[in-house]
């Protein structure tokens, strides 16, 4: 027989030569332990897969919540895909079934899922060869290859998913000692061997099916969209404290996760429109009495995404008096835990020898005249207070929260939060980090343990347990990574200055090119 260079089929020539000399003589118990092992090893993996799988359709079904119009075929894509998938599980599971039933059903004797005969060579011809199902299981998988890739609409993306589906019928080498497939798989296999065949084409359908949920999920998510989650007004006035006859001046400014909201936005304040440069509108009074004043603003913005208008309101408060102070906090109107939060403190008509700062579920360090620094102890509200001569007091409440999630991630570019990635860029895997996307503060968080589960094209998934960014457990799975390889990174642990507890950072799939 002449030997392949093509490195699939050379493993399955070696394969087929050690099975045909171990099945010449009797098989030995450590062989046959070997593969009850196997086959819980890819149950256990395609458990793992099928919880990624339902948490990307749940993530699907949210999106068509935000819009219904858009999201909605998609939804139904991927739920004719789990369909599919799961009709293909229960006919390869209803095989089993059969073939451990013929076989006197499970042995009580062991725990690993084993019929009485284990070792018995005719009962999978009978079903397989000579009944018929091995031909009806290759026809099977064929109609289900072609129908997962048709339940996807868009003929472009379908065709660039057909490399992506692992669940197909492998070509019979041509030095192979069978004629077709059935008998490559079948011919000749005691019970024990044909068990890990039929778990790990049931593990093909599910990575297929992540292949084609997680297309589904980048075009819901709208990642080449313009798109905006959250917006509120915001009103940065000139000054919180004015005396009698100033000008009240103040920039109304839409925050928003875009950076170029365009011409659909319209603000105005007080009932008065306003214009807009560079997305600022700029607004002034001159107020005629003192005591607490209100400037009421209304922002709507129009989402590129979805082409549907929002509005919002917000308020701001200041007072005119004879003396007042103002606490403004130099990067955000709240308190992180776990950093140093800097505000200025100015009061007009009071020395500032004279003020004393002083703080509420939180301390005040002085660092010059104007500037202190808190930090705050715990989630909740913390109010700063301020005195000085002639029993002066004035107090501000700030929010305290701890520090936003961080966001993991590995690599650049396309890569760095999952989807398609090189091989040679996998293979150089040097760990994930936490990222604090658009947070102002310098402020570190670090990775504590994620769980990475390969899934090598057409063999069976492995799995390592990581602490830490990274570990050799990790690296080793990582520098086998070839095309066509799948890479699920699940339960991701992460720690920020101020956690008690680690952070779940949920996961990420990578797809070798």
């Amino acid at each position: 027989m002449s030997i392949p260079k093509e490195p699939r089929a050379l493993m399955v020539n070696l394969m087929y030569l050690v099975l045909t000399a171990m099945l010449a003589l009797n098989v030995s118990a450590e062989i046959i332990n070997a593969f009850f092992s196997l086959n819980k090893g890819i149950k256990d993996s395609n458990e793992i897969v099928a919880v990624s799988n339902k948490s990307m359709k749940d993530g699907i079904d949210e999106q068509v919540k935000v819009n219904p119009a858009k999201n909605a075929p998609f939804q139904a894509q991927a739920a004719k895909v789990m369909d599919i998938t799961k009709d293909f599980e229960s006919y390869v599971n209803g095989l089993t079934k059969e073939l451990v039933d013929k076989a006197g059903g499970l042995d009580p004797k062991h725990s690993d899922g084993r019929p009485v005969k284990y070792k018995d060579k005719d009962i999978p011809n009978q079903i397989f060869i000579l009944g018929g199902k091995g031909a009806e299981l290759e026809a099977k998988i064929k109609s289900t290859r072609e129908a997962l890739l048709n339940a996807i609409a868009d003929e472009t993306k379908r065709k660039e998913l057909t490399n992506k589906i692992a669940l197909q019928v492998d070509e019979v080498p041509s030095d192979a000692h069978a004629k077709n497939w059935v008998e490559l798989k079948f011919s000749h296999m005691p019970v024990a061997a044909v068990m890990p065949i039929l778990t790990k084409l049931v593990a093909d359908a599910k990575t297929s099916e992540t292949a084609l949920l997680n297309y589904l999920m980048d075009a819901v998510s709208g990642k080449k969209e313009l798109k905006f989650d959250q917006f509120k007004v915001a009103i940065a006035p000139k000054k919180a404290y004015l005396i009698r006859g100033d000008k009240f001046e103040a920039d109304v400014y839409l925050a928003a996760y875009s950076s170029n909201p365009g011409q659909d936005v319209s603000i105005s304040v007080n009932g008065s429109g306003l214009g807009l440069k560079d997305g600022v509108a700029h607004y002034e009074t001159t107020p005629s009495g003192i005591g607490k004043q209100t400037v009421k603003a209304t922002a709507s913005i129009k989402n590129p995404a979805t082409g549907i208008t929002t509005t919002t309101n917000g308020e701001f408060e200041y007072e005119v008096g004879e003396k007042s102070a103002t606490i403004s906090a130099e990067k955000m109107n709240v308190f992180y835990i776990g950093v140093t939060n800097p505000i200025a403190v100015s009061a007009a008509g009071i020395s500032s020898n004279s003020l004393k700062v002083s703080g509420s579920n939180c301390s005040v360090t002085k660092v010059d005249n104007n500037n202190y620094n808190v930090v705050a102890s715990a989630p909740g509200e913390a109010i700063i207070t301020i005195s000085g001569e002639g029993g002066f007091t004035a107090t501000k409440k700030f929010r305290v929260k701890m520090i936003p999630n961080p966001v993991a991630m590995y690599g650049v570019g396309k890569s760095a939060k999952g989807g398609p990635i090189g091989s040679g860029e996998m293979a150089a895997f040097n760990g994930l980090r936490a990222e604090l996307e658009n947070f102002d503060f310098d402020a570190k968080c670090s990775i504590q343990s994620y769980v990475m589960v390969h899934v090598p094209r057409r063999e069976d998934p492995r799995q390592a347990n990581v602490t830490g960014p990274v570990n050799g457990d990790a690296t080793r799975l990582t520098s086998a990574a070839k095309p066509g390889d799948t890479y699920n990174l699940m339960n991701i642990k992460a720690r920020c200055p101020g956690d008690q507890v680690a952070r779940d950072l949920g996961s990420m799939t990578f797809f070798v090119r």
